[in-house]
């Protein structure tokens, strides 16, 4: 079952449902307001003031030691008061409750939290006494307060004394209010009534002394005045009772002048003497501040609160090892009661890391940027939108553009929007577009959103470099059913695709300044086609060439050839090899090319030029799938390189410029398996002479040492390459109108024919007729040019060496070789034997052998001799063809020379092998052995 929305069962205040636009002053209490009635009502009427205060311990023990004091109690009653205060339940709103307070006295019984301050103070009932307050920002330092009806009051000491004691109070001191002088304390002594309590309230002094210090008085200034005023009636409140004096100076002395700093400093000498100071709020007291101040009064939260604490609790506790040593796991119950509807994180980031931006607010500010957060989400509850258990930092409304001005304004940066409205919640932001194009799970629950904005929170927008950790944003997030792992997804999108987001060592933060990949998204758009075209197929080469362990020269001795980006068929060789032919990317199998590239490949396939081709079986077509792909990888490799360039000129931080190169290693890996995943289609004719698609699936580069490679394996799986083949497939295949069949032939079908399958290797065809031959399947022969066989062989050891792949070698037979081998002579070739001479002559043809012809005796030469060099390729062919002719008799003389040079050099221990199979074959082993370090020499005497 579904846990109940936070907004059915806490209420907001009545403004805050209503959507009403909320001020920052509605949040600020004034004292001068409120005494004169201008203040908003929930300050000026004293029965709602007490219902939405809460009364902290810090707030309780002043406001019953006034109490005490003014009711004549002098133990456990200080004559002097210092409050300050955090946010919440500030110093003014101290002052508003004693002034409304004192001022009813009895009649306050009945308000909220009235019985609690008279059990505390241990008093019976409330003094009511005379008020007099002085708020420094409202009292003018030359024209006073009072006119009219009224005398006019120039210094705080002659508006107390009217505060106090009227016309009659006035007059005590009206003097020294004249010409601005303190009074002493005799005469501040007079100002005391003695049948009844003095409350004096004094807020914002500093602010008045500021501008004090401009009016002259005599050879000081009222500012030094006013301090010497001070100075006494703290002396005279500390030696009679019923007088109390409450104090509120500023807690921190940020955005201070020297003069206010040093003002602050003898301020806080002076009732350092006397008074007492208070914090007025702490702990689990500002959260109940909080909640008092925007939700409605009493809050209970029901069993179906209960429920969502109960299920947030079992999350936390499953899942306590990932979340930050610093969140007290064993006080989580009573933690998630006290902040119920905000999660704990929502106030806590505020105490922890935002307390110390020299902006922010402690008290409006935040109060006024939780009411508009409160406002927002409880709308947006009840229109739909969303049904959030509790309110989370992924959750702030930062859409709102009032929302985004308050927190902009407690931060102190309004240049954030960039980064908000780009990154986090825009109608095309990323962490919006990531949810789009996300899972069902994480696009439910708008997790990429949510963790965007639980960063800015947690690294204050970058203000203060506070990061956000992985632990702290777990434990901001976490909910019932929440896989945890889906975190650190949306974070690793986040961190790939936001433009102001930075991470360094799983530590996350907004930033003013654009990130890496706002810098490569503006270089990506100025990169230019043609360079991205010559970056794509110089890649596609390279990924295409030879893996180590099957190097570019293995290949062509393999008899793989490759063509790369053929523009005519006339670039593609028609020879009995395998042939790898890789089309261009834009010639790629997606909808709008599909059909043009398949009929470019049946067409490049049966021509040669102008000619048809013959070795049509030996083609392997590579085809792209989609090129996009491809080209977005080389322009982001191509805009990497461009900010490489320019990193002096940027002046990228040192981790920036770390993450730079590690992003062009990425970038480079990107490019490569984009081609390995786009070259994933291998067209080729299959038996039938149709056309047929290979899809190698979703391969990368770690699936073999290169992309040939794994074509060349998957096609031996599929048997359509073979690396030997058996010569009883030859048998089986045997063509029935061949009595003899070439070995040119033999092996050029395997290229031209669909039936037979191609050869890797074109020359290990050699082996398979040396294998027939030895065991006696078929016969070989060379034949002369009368048409009688030469150099034949059948049923003997023969070495694929002297085996001749050309037109004059053929195949025989069993049934024919085996006859021959036995001693039989082959029928002679049909013909006629003719004279010599030019003539007519009448012949006589015969079927069969020839029983009589004419001798003819033909000239002879005494010897022959050549000279030339073999490549080593065609030695046994030499032999067979030439030598083998002469080896039969006598009188052949073999001078032999050879060098061998290959590359790499030669090990002595094949340098021993070939001496010893030379004394083997009984020759001379005088090998002239040159060392590499002399044939460096000798280069270098010709370069000099």
């Amino acid at each position: 079952m579904a846990l109940k929305p936070w907004y059915k069962i806490a209420t907001p205040r009545e403004d805050l449902r209503e959507g009403k636009p909320l001020d920052a002053s509605e949040f600020a209490i004034h004292l001068a307001q409120v005494v004169e009635g201008r203040a908003p009502e929930d300050y000026k009427n004293p029965e709602r003031f007490f219902t939405r205060t809460y009364l902290t311990k810090g707030l309780t023990e002043v406001v019953s030691e006034v109490i005490r004091r003014l009711s004549g109690e002098t133990v456990g009653a200080s004559p002097v008061i210092n409050l300050t205060t955090q946010f919440g339940g500030g110093k003014t709103h101290a002052l508003a409750l004693l002034y409304h307070l004192i001022k009813k006295g009895k009649k306050s019984h009945e308000w909220v939290g009235v019985n609690r301050l008279l059990e505390k103070a241990q008093v019976k009932t409330i003094p009511q006494g005379a008020v007099a307050i002085f708020v420094g920002t409202v009292f003018d330092v030359l024209k006073g307060e009072g006119g009219d009806r009224e005398p006019v009051r120039l210094t705080p000491w002659g508006e107390i004394a009217w505060q106090i004691g009227g016309e009659k109070g006035y007059e005590i001191i009206k003097e020294h209010d004249e010409k601005r002088t303190a009074p002493s304390g005799n005469i501040i002594r007079k100002l005391f009534p003695p049948d009844k309590p003095v409350l004096i309230l004094m807020d914002e002094v500093l602010n008045y002394m500021n501008r004090a210090r401009a009016r002259k008085v005599g050879s000081s200034n009222l500012s030094s005045q006013f301090l010497q005023f001070l100075q006494n009636l703290t002396v005279e409140a500390s030696g009679r009772t019923g007088v109390s004096l409450v104090l509120s100076l500023p807690m921190s002395e940020q955005e201070m002048t020297v003069e206010d700093q040093a003002d602050f400093g003898r301020l806080q000498k002076l009732s350092a003497r006397v008074d007492k100071p208070y914090v007025l709020s702490e702990g689990f007291e500002i959260i109940e501040i909080i909640r008092r101040r925007l939700f409605e009064y009493p809050m209970d939260i029901g069993k179906d609160g209960k429920k969502v604490i109960s299920e947030y609790i079992g999350w936390i506790m499953e899942h306590r090892q990932q979340l930050p040593s610093w969140f007290p796991v064993q006080s989580a119950q009573e933690i998630f009661e006290s902040s119920y509807p905000f999660h704990p994180t929502v106030l806590s980031v505020f105490e922890r890391k935002w307390q110390t931006l020299p902006r922010f607010q402690q008290t409006r500010g935040i109060l006024r940027l939780l009411a508009l957060w409160v406002s927002k989400a409880y709308q947006d509850g009840f229109k739909g939108a969303h049904r959030d258990p509790l309110i989370t930092l992924g959750t702030a409304p930062l859409e709102d553009s009032l929302f985004r001005a308050a927190a902009f304004e407690q931060l102190g940066e309004s240049r954030l929007e960039a980064a908000v409205i780009t990154d986090i919640v825009g109608k095309k932001s990323h962490a919006v577009r990531f949810d789009e194009e996300a899972v069902e799970t994480i696009k439910k629950s708008r997790l990429h959103r949510k963790v965007a904005g639980a960063v800015f929170f947690e690294s204050t927008g970058g203000q203060a470099r506070e990061e956000a950790t992985l632990p702290e944003i777990r434990l901001a997030l976490g909910e019932p059913d929440l896989d945890i792992g889906n975190i650190e997804t949306a974070l690793k999108s986040l961190t790939e695709g936001c433009y102001y987001l930075r991470c360094e060592k799983s530590k996350y933060r907004f930033s003013l300044a654009p990130n890496l990949i706002k810098l490569l998204s503006d270089r990506r758009a100025s990169i230019q086609e043609p360079a991205i075209n010559e970056v794509v197929r110089s890649e596609i080469q390279k990924v295409f060439a030879a893996g180590p362990g099957l190097p570019a020269k293995a290949l062509a001795q393999a008899g793989v050839e490759r063509v790369f980006f053929p523009e005519k068929s006339g670039q593609i060789p028609d020879r009995a090899a395998v042939t790898l032919i890789v089309l261009s990317p834009e010639q790629s199998l997606e909808e709008a090319s599909r059909k043009e590239t398949l009929e470019k490949i049946d067409s490049f396939t049966k021509e040669h030029g102008a000619s048809a081709r013959t070795f049509k079986s030996a083609l392997l077509w590579a085809v792209p799938d989609n090129h996009r792909q491809l080209n977005e990888d080389a322009r982001k490799l191509l805009a990497w390189e461009a900010l490489e360039d320019e990193a002096d000129e940027l002046r990228l931080e040192s981790t920036q410029q770390k993450q730079m190169s590690e992003n062009m290693k990425r970038a480079e890996r990107d490019l490569r398996e984009s081609v390995w995943r786009t070259y994933k289609n291998v067209y080729l004719l299959d038996k039938n002479n149709q056309w047929r698609c290979i899809d190698l699936g979703l391969v990368h580069s770690s699936a073999a040492d290169s992309l040939v490679s794994l074509i060349l394996s998957r096609l031996k799986q599929e048997g359509d390459i073979e690396e030997i083949i058996s010569p009883n497939f030859l048998v089986r295949n045997w063509p029935p109108a061949f009595k003899e069949w070439s070995a040119k032939s033999v092996r050029d079908a395997f290229f031209a024919s669909p039936q037979f399958p191609r050869l890797l290797n074109p020359e290990t065809i050699k082996q398979t007729i040396a294998d027939g031959v030895t065991r006696g399947l078929f016969g070989y022969a060379g034949k002369t040019s009368s048409g009688e066989y030469s150099s034949f062989y059948f049923a003997t050891s023969i070495n694929a060496f002297d085996i001749e792949i050309s037109e004059d070698v053929f195949l025989i037979p069993k049934d024919i070789a085996q006859p021959l081998s036995e001693g039989e002579k082959p029928p002679a070739a049909l013909g006629v034997k003719e004279g010599r001479e030019p003539g007519e002559y009448i012949t006589l043809p015969t079927a069969g052998a020839i029983d009589k012809g004419e001798k003819i005796t033909l000239p002879v030469a005494s010897s022959i001799t050549w000279e030339g060099e073999v490549p080593s390729q065609k030695w046994m062919n030499f032999y067979t063809k030439i030598l083998s002719k002469f080896a039969t008799g006598e009188g052949l003389k073999i001078n032999l020379k050879f060098e061998a040079k290959p590359e790499g050099g030669i090990s002595s221990q094949k340098i021993e092998e070939t001496k010893v199979h030379l004394r083997e074959l009984g020759l001379q082993e005088n090998i002239e052995v040159k060392e590499e370090s002399d044939e460096q020499e000798r280069e270098s005497d010709k370069d000099n």
